[in-house]
């Protein structure tokens, strides 16, 4: 490491540690004259005797008379290990200890960051040792979570350390190929996000820089290789062995997450069988949980605490009997509640997508998916979601179709999904679907997009695509339409199309194409 790099990475720490005790303790502390928690700075040995820099909090009193349930938090993604200190004295003064660390490779942690692998893993087990070891915790009682590339680790080391009962796992990932290569597409702007902040704030390994150089040159000989590393860091490679130890999972995450999208998280919710719980709303990565960070009024900390109140504590708060999907619109209102995933769209409507339309590839028509983390939090603070004039869009670029008119609105919940018939003249391409809200005047509000890749396809004869649009929940108002859009170029994505390609579109009589849009219950 640089000497200035290194210099620069402990100014930091030191100068956000001071400011965020100062700020946790003033917003923390439940009475003028209340003894605050305990707050300590140590070193933890993780795996192989790498140093993990850490924070012990223990409640107010604590003198080693009785055990106290344990949580501990890893930082997320390219932060400090502070990240977590408002929240961790808002749990120690309910009663808990809390740990929260820097993972391996960031700031002034040791070792290289190594992406939620096994050294992660097995140094989330090394903490919960140290903590049992040297705080007051109850091994019967020790929970999880953390917020991103923390909420990966969590779910992960209660795969692998049944002694972790509970998790909440915020703005994280269950499946991390379907995330940054749905669709087997790269999503660029996500992953150069991580790149460049892993680089700055951390010592990526030469393992990880391997699997990016490949994954960013589109490199199909190491596919199969890009697809095992990943899946080795997918809690749901793991889901059997978190339903074995029924552990009690909490998911949340917000619906315009461009690292992590929703879809990800809800099939991982739908498998697990356990207690568990799923929270969506409006949003982008880890802005949901942003404010709780700074000690600010939270509803994702404070659902957060009620979950581990109840299978930490014991506590008869009632999170048990709440339905346990609970989802906001991103058009307003509160929180919907639902008995499960599948039944959040009520019905579903299709939208025909008739006649033949061929597209020219290469060039990026006016729909995008907006810009990673800016788009979705302007649409989660002033509900401005990416626009485009759809009778302007060129049809040489774009394929569009509408539905009619809505005479009542439509709250569209969950994944919508196209169903296509595709013909290229190139053995290779990338398509883009997005779905509008369009008013009056023509103008389209993205409702949600996901992208599509093809290689090895025989160009002039046909193929089906069946494509999961990111799931979300808007409403659209009465008096607008529905508009299915494609293009081949989006900033969000690396697209595949060689140079004159087209792509066509039919839907043949025996294998209609359409657009399923889910319903809630009117």
């Amino acid at each position: 490491m640089r000497p200035h790099r290194k210099a620069l990475r402990t100014t930091a720490v030191g100068a956000a540690s001071a400011a965020l005790v100062a700020t946790g303790t003033l917003t923390t502390a439940p009475a003028a004259h209340a003894a605050p928690s305990s707050v300590r700075f140590v070193d933890i040995a993780g795996d192989g005797g790498t140093t993990l820099k850490a924070n012990v909090v223990t409640p107010a009193g604590a003198d080693g008379s009785r055990r106290h349930p344990l949580i501990v938090l890893p930082t997320s993604w390219a932060t400090p290990q502070i990240e977590y200190l408002a929240q961790a004295q808002r749990l120690a003064d309910s009663g808990y200890v809390v740990v929260t660390y820097n993972v391996r490779g960031f700031w002034q942690s040791g070792g290289h960051i190594e992406v939620a692998g096994p050294p992660d893993i097995a140094d989330a087990s090394r903490v919960i040792d140290w903590a049992l070891a040297h705080t007051p915790a109850d091994p019967g009682k020790v929970g999880m979570a953390g917020v991103s590339y923390g909420a990966g680790i969590s779910l992960l080391t209660a795969a692998h350390d049944e002694r972790v009962k509970a998790v909440a796992a915020l703005s994280g990932w269950a499946d991390l190929i379907d995330s940054i290569y749905s669709g087997r597409t790269q999503h660029a702007q996500a992953a150069a996000l991580l790149q460049g902040a892993g680089g700055v704030t951390g010592r990526p390994s030469t393992e990880l820089q391997q699997i990016l150089r490949h994954f960013f040159a589109s490199d199909l000989d190491k596919e199969d290789e890009m697809l095992a590393w990943g899946k080795k860091r997918s809690p749901a490679a793991y889901v059997d062995r978190i339903n074995e130890h029924g552990t009690a999972v909490m998911l949340a995450n917000a619906w315009g997450d461009t690292v992590f999208p929703p879809n990800q998280y809800a099939d991982f919710y739908e498998k697990l069988t356990g207690p568990k719980r799923l929270q969506l709303r409006p949003g982008d990565h880890a802005t949901a949980e942003a404010t709780g960070l700074l000690g600010l009024p939270n509803d994702v900390w404070t659902d957060t605490g009620r979950w581990f109140d109840h299978h930490l504590k014991g506590e008869d708060n009632g999170v048990d009997r709440e339905q346990p999907v609970r989802l906001r619109s991103r058009s307003g209102g509160g929180y919907e509640g639902y008995p499960d995933w599948k039944s959040v769209a009520a019905t579903e409507r299709k939208i025909a997508l008739g006649g033949t339309t061929t597209i020219a590839a290469n060039v990026n028509s006016g729909a995008d998916g907006g810009i990673v983390l800016l788009s979705s939090v302007l649409d989660q603070i002033a509900r401005l979601p990416p626009v485009a004039s759809i009778p302007l869009l060129p049809r040489r670029w774009a394929a569009v179709w509408q539905s009619g008119k809505y005479p009542a609105p439509q709250r569209v919940r969950g994944t919508a999904r196209l169903h296509t018939t595709l013909t290229p003249t190139k053995e290779s391409g990338t398509l883009v679907a997005y779905l509008y809200d369009v008013g009056p005047l023509g103008l389209g509000k993205l409702v949600s997009n996901a992208p599509y890749t093809f290689h090895g396809r025989t160009p002039g004869k046909p193929f089906g695509v069946d494509l999961e649009l990111f799931s979300t929940a808007y409403d659209v108002p009465a008096g607008h339409r529905l508009a299915l859009v494609v293009d081949t170029v989006d900033p969000l994505y690396i697209e595949h199309n060689p140079s004159g390609a087209r792509l066509t579109f039919s839907s043949p009589a025996n294998d209609p194409s359409y657009v399923s849009i889910p319903l809630r219950e009117q």
